[in-house]
């Protein structure tokens, strides 16, 4: 298949791209490197810079290359910066993704695959949380990532475009960044590997359900042939507090350093586990890494990444 992967630069977008190449798909990658780097671009891609915002630039993009499926994983992902300039928060979440829209319809792209997020349920009513669950964002991101999900809807009844939407729990994996708000996996890991100590915002009882990135990548390849039409949960379905994930680190790193206590961030969501049963069933998907496995390829790619600075 000829595959249009969006933010294929980045963190996830890079493993799905590598994914599809390794399962010998055609992958064309869009990214502004506002957050990605060309060095995580895969060789068999063909990379154009560019942003989604620019609605020019992606139609000329789809119309060039008229793929037959668009992954959509170019987003503004920082929680804190939505709250701070929420303006930009939608420009990219929203705007971004109806230009892709439109370009799909004007070129008769066949699917849309869309990473959403856990951020827009809010705070549970329930755990594990179900797709069923109510949406109840507790931050301008949350809104930006669920408004996309109910324009694909609508675009899909009007223009007969098929979709797939992931809701992902915490991704965490090699090359995701540990600067700003980089996910917590990384800059624990980060953080440690340097000898400084990482912040925990809250008590650090808050748990979170985190997925291993390469099990993200399956979960789009598998989605390029089934799950038409279906929101779901992507994730490991597992519990465990900021507390327990910075002991698992601090072990497979071999560092005494301590964490530093401070006040819990605005937007933050106390208990957090994505029910993934749906996943399971329309894609036949099943995570592959449990937390430990997964940890320790991240910690040994992190250290590598070190060993190559010193190096160089």
């Amino acid at each position: 298949m000829n595959i249009l992967v969006t933010g294929g630069a980045g963190f996830i977008g890079s493993h799905i791209v590598d994914k599809l190449i390794d399962n010998e798909h055609n992958v064309i990658v869009v990214d502004n490197l506002s957050t990605g780097t060309i060095n995580n671009v895969n060789k068999s891609a063909n990379f154009i810079q560019g942003s989604i915002i620019d609605r020019e630039f992606i139609e000329s993009i789809i119309s060039k290359y008229k793929p037959d499926c668009v992954i959509h994983h170019a987003a503004q992902i920082d929680v804190q910066r939505s709250i701070e300039d929420p303006t930009f928060d939608c420009d990219t979440n929203i705007r971004g993704t109806l230009n892709i829209l439109n370009s799909c319809v004007k070129n008769n792209v066949s699917k849309i695959i869309y990473a959403s997020s856990a951020a827009v349920y809010g705070n549970p009513n329930y755990l594990p949380i179900d797709e069923n669950h109510s949406i109840n964002p507790m931050s301008y991101y949350g809104i930006s990532k669920f408004t996309p999900e109910m324009y694909i809807k609508v675009y899909s009844n009007m223009f007969d475009i098929k979709y797939t939407i992931f809701r992902y729990s915490n991704v965490y994996g090699p090359r995701q960044v540990s600067k700003g708000e980089g996910g917590v996996v990384s800059i624990f890991i980060d953080k440690m590997l340097m000898n400084q100590s990482p912040y925990i915002y809250g008590d650090g009882q808050q748990t979170r359900d985190f997925i291993y990135v390469k099990d993200i990548a399956n979960a789009n390849l598998l989605a390029l042939s089934s799950a038409d039409n279906c929101i779901l949960n992507i994730s490991s379905s597992t519990r465990v507090s900021i507390n327990e994930l910075f002991e698992y680190i601090r072990k497979l790193i071999g560092n005494n350093i301590g964490a530093i206590y401070k006040e819990k961030r605005k937007g933050d969501i106390l208990h957090s586990v994505l029910d993934n049963n749906k996943a399971k069933e329309c894609l036949r998907w099943a995570p592959q890494y449990d937390l430990l496995k997964g940890l320790e390829e991240t910690a040994c790619w992190f250290k590598q990444q070190m060993i190559n600075k010193i190096t160089f």
